[in-house]
């Protein structure tokens, strides 16, 4: 096989960020994508079959990094992506001045990629942060690409 260069830059399990599932299967405070966007389900109602065909389902979803609201109307039969969803948590190590953290994981790796939240949450993580001897841990949610910082606790309590 000579003359086969093949450079490998890295490399993952090979999941997708979504996956089908049947409209009629998904749950309350489940994930779905709607809009193209990962979002959770705060509502969902069936209505019955028609004259001519399928009942629909009726979601109501909040996206799980903006916090805007979608719908969409789906026959039960049909398949919709469900986003895969992660949930790490961090200690937080230092806050620069234009809003980035410090975050290290539980190996000790360190990663400076991601933003303090707007509003209430990034100013409870700054008050947090900024008490004497203190240990943030900040959870961070990953899907279809985008990380953000949503959730935080004081290691010390």
């Amino acid at each position: 096989m000579e003359g086969d260069d093949h450079e490998f830059v890295g490399a993952s399990a090979g999941a997708s960020a979504t996956y089908p599932v049947q409209c009629s299967s998904l749950r309350k405070n489940g994930f779905v994508m709607i809009k193209q966007r990962p979002c959770k389900v705060m509502e969902m109602s069936t209505s019955k079959t028609g004259k001519h065909g399928h009942a629909k389902v009726h979601l109501v979803g909040i996206d799980i990094f903006t916090g805007k609201k979608y719908e969409d109307l789906c026959p039960s039969t049909h398949n919709i992506d469900v986003p895969n969803v992660s949930r790490n948590d961090y200690q937080l190590i230092d806050i620069s001045d234009d809003g980035f953290t410090s975050l290290m994981n539980e190996k000790g790796d360190t990663r400076d990629d991601l933003r303090i939240p707007d509003g209430e949450l990034g100013t409870k993580i700054r008050e947090e942060f900024n008490k004497e001897d203190n240990t943030v841990i900040v959870t961070v949610m990953s899907a279809v690409g985008e990380e953000a910082i949503i959730a935080c606790k004081n290691a010390n309590n």
